[in-house]
Formats: C-alpha cells, sequence, structure tokens
C-alpha cells in the first residue's frame, strides 16, 4: 500500500512539480505580480521538501540589504537525518536578479504592499518559490470573492444537469 499524502505532485513531461500551494494567500490578498525565485537551502531541507514536509501558510518575504529572505516558512526536520539536521524555521535566502529586486523594492514601497510565497515547486533538480506582490483584503472583498466563487458554481452544476 502506498500512500500518497506528503509527496510531491509529479508533473507529466519533465516539467515544474509542485511541493505546497499557499491557497489561503489567494483568501486573503489581491496577487498583483508574481516573480520565481530560487531558494538557498541545505542537503536535509532538500529532502524533506521531496517528501512534502514543508508549509508556507504563515511566511512573508523581505527585503533588506538589496536581497530578500524567507521569513515564517517550515521545512520539517528531515526524518533519516543526523545531529546535523536543519532548523525548521529559519530564514532562508532568495535568489533573484537585482533588476526583479528593485522593481519588488519599488512596488513594496508603496502601502499596503507585501511579498508572500504563493508556491514552492521544482524546476528540474532546482527548487523554486513563486513570490507575490500582494495587497491585503478587506472582509468585504473575501465576502465578494465568496460569493462570485458560489455563484460560478451554482451555474456550472446549472449547465451540467442541462446537458
Amino acid at each position: 500500500m502506498s500512500s500518497k499524502a506528503g509527496k510531491a505532485k509529479k508533473a507529466k513531461g519533465g516539467g515544474t512539480d509542485t511541493v505546497v500551494n499557499n491557497r489561503r494567500a489567494f483568501h486573503d490578498y489581491h496577487v498583483m505580480e508574481t516573480y520565481t525565485a530560487g531558494i538557498v537551502l541545505t542537503g536535509t531541507e532538500i529532502k524533506s521538501i521531496r517528501a512534502g514536509k514543508m508549509s508556507i501558510n504563515e511566511g512573508f518575504a523581505k527585503i533588506e540589504n538589496n536581497e530578500v529572505f524567507l521569513y515564517g516558512s517550515q521545512i520539517a526536520p528531515y526524518e533519516q537525518g543526523n545531529i546535523h539536521n536543519h532548523a525548521q524555521n529559519r530564514t532562508r535566502k532568495l535568489l533573484l536578479s537585482k533588476r526583479e529586486i528593485k522593481q519588488m523594492q519599488a512596488k513594496v514601497q508603496e502601502k499596503g504592499l507585501t511579498l508572500i510565497p504563493l508556491k514552492v515547486f521544482f524546476k528540474g533538480p532546482w527548487v523554486k518559490v513563486e513570490l507575490g506582490v500582494c495587497q491585503g483584503k478587506k472582509l468585504h472583498d473575501k465576502r465578494d470573492t465568496l460569493k462570485a466563487k458560489d455563484a460560478k458554481r451554482q451555474i456550472d452544476r446549472a449547465l451540467k444537469e442541462r446537458s
């Protein structure tokens, strides 16, 4: 018996393998723009990510000294690791070009915008993070989004019954 729980989803055709999606980010934020960044990791962190033991729900990114760092993400300790296993909640450096960092910095300086990790995926052997420049939703925006999703669901259901 093999269990799919905790495993990364494999893409067909050598594309990208999604490990973690931050679905809560799309509920709580308007995503204005997205960037793809590499991430600096240790060996045991890579092994834990391949096993699907990562969470970015509490994560956010900050720009400090023209470098981007990921805070609040959790990578569970590798089960077969030894005493040199990685720290679960450490700050991780993100790899972006200078041009992308300057663009991000200009956008994030606007009031109410922040950098949120949207998903983590494998692109070949490399782990990548998709960052979104996001603006927080107000309560009525969240309600409007839920109403629109519910209306779309009802329309789809009605169309399915007709055909």
